[in-house]
């Protein structure tokens, strides 16, 4: 297969540089489930977005607090000063987000926010977006979407990537030629027990990267979210409880109905709270208290998470709900520049799956999905304005040997095991740093 313009993964980075990317080129998006299983669907709190200047220096602090001043500043400053163009578009995309009485955008507030600046559409604001995004993409004559079509390599010489080797539902291989590629393959939840993600988003291009000596960055940087439903079945992804209920109220307490944290510290103070106190209760799970929050609030604001507690056997209406933390957010990735491209010549990457810095060690809520569709969109300028000088190498690309890819399963194995040893690795020297 050819292809001007290779897009792996179909959540709302990859989707939203689709629609950034000039009409002439042919663009090619390939996705390891169906289009609706991203993580970008999952996404319940919010977009955050910059007020206006008065509230610039609050939220560039409120995300370098929350991220161990770690972050790269410039990433920061580009995000923050970037919201406003972002949000803009996505309401030309069709985007409804919700509004007050009068008619205007309205902000809700998240753990270590400093102030209300993050829109919403109900508890389902991930999925909002994205399907908008989707839908506008679907319409462009330009694109084409595989979907149950996995990325099992990339096509690269002398440091510059022409492409990639895919697998097909049917247990196809082929090879697709491109003059870019840009990984927007979301995370690694699927390497964990207890996770928020897609049981199918495993990391794969990380362990691509490390095996094409692509530089890596933060890799051992994950965020565990505080509180997601408490479930003793392990097999199914974790269901979230959006932060946003604790900005509008909602409160924690151990196995005596006692408050033990301050519920709008950052995710990784509060999650190291609740298993703080699960090892002191000796419990699999704290409380947590929706009832402070108006019941018709709870109702608009929250139906889907409302409808998972009732379907679960809670009314969060009339009495606590068992939460517990699990992996949520991979902050680390390939490394990108601010442009987001790799240290690979002709490959970018976007969303979950690169590293610009923005979130440093910890990321603050609500910024994921603006972080995503930010940098996705200047990945797709950068590549609108250097196309002309792209590489090709057809010929190579069609005497790639894919039967050394004939064995999946130990290539699968592999890629695990790549993955988690180097996130051991720079745990390991961290701590003998």
């Amino acid at each position: 297969m050819k292809t001007d313009i290779l897009i792996v993964g179909s959540g709302c980075s990859g989707l939203y540089a689709a629609l950034q990317l000039p009409r002439d080129k042919e663009i090619t998006i390939i996705t390891k489930s169906d289009c609706e299983s991203s993580d970008s669907f999952l996404a319940q709190g919010g977009i955050c977005m910059l007020k206006n200047d008065a509230d610039y220096e609050s939220y560039f602090e409120d995300t370098m607090k929350a991220g161990h001043y770690e972050n790269d500043e410039k990433s920061v400053d580009i995000m923050i000063r970037s919201s406003q163009d972002t949000i803009k578009d996505l309401i030309s995309y069709g985007v409804d987000f919700q509004r007050d009485k009068d008619g205007n955008l309205a902000f809700t507030r998240e753990g270590a926010h400093s102030d209300k600046r993050i829109l919403f559409h109900k508890d389902i604001t991930g999925k909002e977006i994205t399907r908008k995004l989707l839908a506008c993409v679907r319409k462009l004559p330009n694109v084409k979407i595989y979907e149950y079509t996995t990325l099992i390599d990339i096509i690269e010489k002398n440091n510059i990537c022409y492409g990639a080797v895919c697998l097909q539902e049917d247990g196809d291989i082929f090879t697709i030629e491109a003059d870019a590629t840009i990984l927007a393959t979301g995370g690694i939840g699927g390497l964990y027990k207890h996770s928020t993600n897609f049981r199918h988003l495993t990391g794969d291009s990380l362990a691509i990267a490390l095996k094409h000596n692509i530089e890596l960055k933060d890799i051992d940087y994950i965020q565990i979210h505080p509180t997601t439903f408490y479930s003793k079945d392990n097999t199914k992804r974790s269901f979230l409880i959006s932060e946003s209920v604790r900005g509008e109220g909602a409160k924690l307490y151990d196995k005596n109905m006692h408050r033990f944290v301050n519920e709008l510290l950052p995710r990784d103070v509060v999650a190291n709270a609740i298993f703080e106190q699960m090892k002191k209760d000796k419990t699999e799970f704290v409380w947590e208290d929706l009832r402070p929050i108006p019941s018709d609030e709870l109702e608009s604001h929250f139906p889907n998470i409302v409808a998972h507690c009732k379907e679960m056997g809670y009314n969060p209406e009339k009495e606590c709900i068992p939460v517990v933390p699990a992996q949520h957010y991979f902050m680390g990735g390939v490394k990108v520049n601010h442009e987001s491209k790799t240290s690979m010549e002709q490959l970018y990457a976007v969303g979950e799956t690169a590293c610009n810095g923005v979130h440093g060690k910890n990321r603050l809520a609500s910024n994921s999905l603006l972080e995503s569709l930010v940098f996705a969109k200047r990945a797709a300028k950068d590549l609108t304005l250097s196309y002309s000088n792209l590489k090709k190498n057809p010929t190579y690309v069609a005497n790639i040997n894919l039967e050394k890819y004939n064995d999946l399963a130990a290539l699968k194995e592999e890629y695990k095991n790549i993955i988690l040893q180097e996130i051991k690795r720079k745990k390991e020297k961290m701590l003998t740093a």
